[in-house]
């Protein structure tokens, strides 16, 4: 399973150098205004100390990271430089937030009028399900109207169901991203997520070693991409759990609160169908003991059944019926 995050900005903010920084891949960074919301697309492995642990522990001949896919590309601008000009001819993250926030809300405004001129006459032609999607409809456009993201509405589990597949994008969690000069990407920004984007370009063209000695010369004690992910998790409420031995060692992603069943799903749909138990340890257990046999000895490792929540860190081993 993979995750996706959506990177959007106004012109010359630094999405691009951002973008090409986090995935290495080459995007049009020119100086001059281009589509605010048109997707870059990419894919970055996430990274996670963790899994490479295991992976030392098991000398692991494969080791697969989770994924994350970055795909309609929002970041706001604070740092300054004179030969990159502002489309609003000042520097203000607010302002820019809230243009950005506009055009988002402009985009949806535009499907849902869409959909609901198609069930529209339906509707009053007495058509009971139009009738209902029409009034879902008429709840989302007077909140867009009224300059309020779907996201920040309750909406019942039928509403959901209906709007959800439209993929609208005031209805996604969001992340705020504030590119900042490097002498202020250790500065905490209430709000803000602050990353130099100028810090992360350089970091991207380092080898491993020499990147993580500029890191701590910057006062920095991980990479943007790597706290974009932390945040990234916390905000759309995922956890990572492992699978591990000597063949492979693979980091899995998981919505948390999800059951061992569904975490087993992820590995492969027959192991949800045909689940049995799981046995689960935690990844410090299995590292510190030296592998499963070893967290089994010392009774670290325990068998859970179907109605087990999965946790942040499992190691997990599943049986299932063939």
């Amino acid at each position: 399973m993979s995750f996706s995050i959506g990177i959007v900005g106004l012109p010359n903010v630094g999405k691009s150098t951002l973008f090409k920084a986090l995935t290495k891949r080459q995007v049009d960074a020119s100086n001059f205004p281009f589509c605010t919301i048109d997707p870059n697309v990419g894919n970055v492995a996430v990274p996670d100390d963790r899994l490479q642990k295991l992976t030392d522990v098991y000398q692991s001949k494969k080791v697969v990271s989770t994924i994350v896919e970055f795909a309609i590309c929002q970041v706001v601008r604070k740092f300054s430089d004179p030969n990159v000009v502002h489309v609003a001819g000042a520097v203000n993250p607010s302002e820019d937030q809230q243009t950005i926030n506009l055009e988002l809300t402009f985009a949806d405004l535009a499907l849902i009028e869409k959909r609901r001129a198609d069930v529209e006459a339906k509707a009053r032609s007495g058509d009971a399900e139009s009738a209902v999607q029409l009034k879902i409809f008429q709840k989302a456009r007077a909140a867009l109207d009224a300059g309020t993201l779907l996201s920040r509405i309750t909406w019942t589990e039928d509403e959901g169901a209906l709007l959800r597949p439209m993929q609208l994008l005031t209805m996604k969690p969001m992340l705020y991203v504030l590119n900042v000069d490097e002498g202020e990407a250790t500065k905490e920004t209430s709000g803000y997520l602050p990353i130099s984007a100028k810090i992360e370009a350089e970091l991207s063209e380092m080898p491993p070693e020499e990147a993580q000695e500029y890191l701590i010369s910057m006062g920095l004690s991980s990479t943007g991409l790597d706290r974009l992910i932390v945040a990234s998790y916390k905000l759309l409420g995922l956890i990572t759990f492992f699978t591990a031995g000597p063949k492979e060692a693979h980091a899995w992603t998981l919505k948390n609160g999800a059951t061992a069943p569904e975490a087993a799903g992820v590995v492969h749909s027959d192991f949800q169908k045909g689940f049995i138990r799981a046995e689960i340890a935690r990844w410090q257990d299995i590292v510190e003991l030296g592998g499963e046999t070893g967290a089994k000895a010392k009774g670290k490792v325990r068998t859970e059944g179907k109605d087990y929540i999965m946790q942040d860190g499992d190691v997990a081993y599943f049986l299932a019926s063939a």
